[in-house]
């Protein structure tokens, strides 16, 4: 049988396991308090894996406990994408897309949404393939070829690199 916690030890568990799962996000010159999400400042993530920091991107797209702010979704998502999360990479293609907190360019919407893809399994796969396709008809071949060989580039690279 489950001995239940006191509402203040249950409280203390979740913020202590919310603190050490989320990343910290600072303003640039350093902790402003609670204001820190209405100030015109940088956001900061000092730490936090890719997974965390495209959700947090989202986050800022869907103004969910933060006001809505298209670039630093877009920036958010722009650095999980670079570490390889397939959806922060989707994320941050309809950014392109749709021209929201990045300029509007179908080439690199297309490009991150086919490496989206390429890393996605199951139905996230065939979500993100119906996605890139939808950007693909707005194109030309010779973009689409373009925003493929853009993909590759960034696989090979990312194969490259050492960790």
């Amino acid at each position: 049988m489950k001995r239940a916690l006191k509402p203040s030890t249950t409280t203390l568990i979740k913020s202590l396991a919310l603190a050490l799962a989320l990343p910290c996000v600072v303003s640039a010159d350093g902790f402003a308090g609670e204001d820190l999400y209405y100030r015109p400042q940088p956001i900061v993530v000092a730490r936090g894996s890719a997974h965390a920091i495209g959700r947090l991107g989202f986050r800022y797209e869907n103004g969910f406990g933060v006001p809505q702010n298209y670039i630093a979704a877009a920036d958010l998502y722009l650095r999980a994408a670079e570490q390889g999360d397939p959806f922060a990479q989707s994320r941050l293609g309809l950014s392109y897309d749709k021209g929201h907190g990045v300029p509007l360019d179908y080439i690199l919407a297309y490009k991150w949404l086919d490496l989206a893809a390429a890393r996605a399994s199951g139905r996230d796969r065939t979500f993100y393939l119906k996605l890139r396709d939808a950007v693909a008809s707005k194109m030309s071949l010779a973009q689409v070829m373009e925003g493929q060989r853009l993909a590759l580039l960034w696989a090979a690279n990312r194969a490259a690199a050492p960790y």
